[in-house]
C-alpha cells in the first residue's frame, strides 16, 4: 500500500475516532454478512458503532490522539465506540457476544483513554450511574447538618408541647 493511500486512510481513521474515548475491541472472524448487518443496524439504533481497523495505522491514530492501547492487536480487529458511557458501550457489546460467542471474541476494552479489562469495564457506573453517585455525596453533608439542627429543636419543642398539655390538664378541675 503507497503512502499517499495510508495517509488518506488515517485520515478518514482520525475523522472517525475524533474524541472517542472509550471504546471495545473485538475479534469477528466467520460471522456471517447477514448475522453482521444485523448486529451493526441494532447497535447503531443504540448509537454503537463497529468500524474495522488496520492494525497498524489505527494504533498510530490512537497514538496521535493520546490513547494508550498497546494490547489486542493481534489479529483482525472490529472496534465498537459510541454510547453515552464505558459502562454502557461494554454491556451492549456483551450482549452481543453471548449471543454469537463463538464467532465473536473481546480483545480489551477503553475507557476514558485508557486500556481496561472488559470484565471491570462491564462493572462501571453509566454516566447517570455516576452523576447520581456524586449528587449524592455532595448533598449528604448537607442532610445531616440540617438533621442535626432540627433534632435537638424538635425535642426541645416536644418538652414544651408536653409542659403546656400538663399545665391544661392541672388548670382544669375534675367535674364533681
Amino acid at each position: 500500500m503507497s503512502k499517499a493511500i495510508k495517509q488518506m486512510q488515517m485520515n478518514a481513521l482520525k475523522k472517525d475516532f475524533d474524541g472517542v474515548r472509550e471504546m471495545v475491541l473485538l475479534n469477528i472472524v466467520g460471522l456471517g454478512a447477514i448475522p453482521e448487518n444485523q448486529m451493526r443496524l441494532s447497535l447503531r439504533k443504540k448509537g454503537i458503532r463497529l468500524q474495522m481497523v488496520k492494525n497498524s495505522l489505527a494504533q498510530r491514530v490512537f497514538a496521535d490522539f493520546g490513547l494508550k492501547v498497546t494490547t489486542g492487536w493481534a489479529g483482525p480487529t472490529t472496534i465498537a465506540f459510541g454510547g453515552t458511557s464505558a459502562a454502557e458501550l461494554a454491556k451492549e457489546v456483551e450482549a452481543i457476544v453471548k449471543k454469537n460467542d463463538k464467532k465473536m471474541k473481546v480483545k480489551i476494552g477503553v475507557a476514558d483513554g485508557l486500556e481496561v479489562a472488559f470484565d471491570i469495564m462491564l462493572k462501571m457506573p453509566t454516566r447517570a450511574e455516576a452523576l447520581s453517585r456524586v449528587a449524592s455525596l455532595v448533598l449528604s453533608p448537607a442532610s445531616r447538618l440540617s438533621a442535626q439542627i432540627t433534632g435537638p429543636a424538635a425535642q426541645v419543642c416536644g418538652q414544651i408541647k408536653g409542659i403546656k398539655d400538663a399545665k391544661k390538664e392541672e388548670a382544669v378541675p375534675p367535674p364533681a
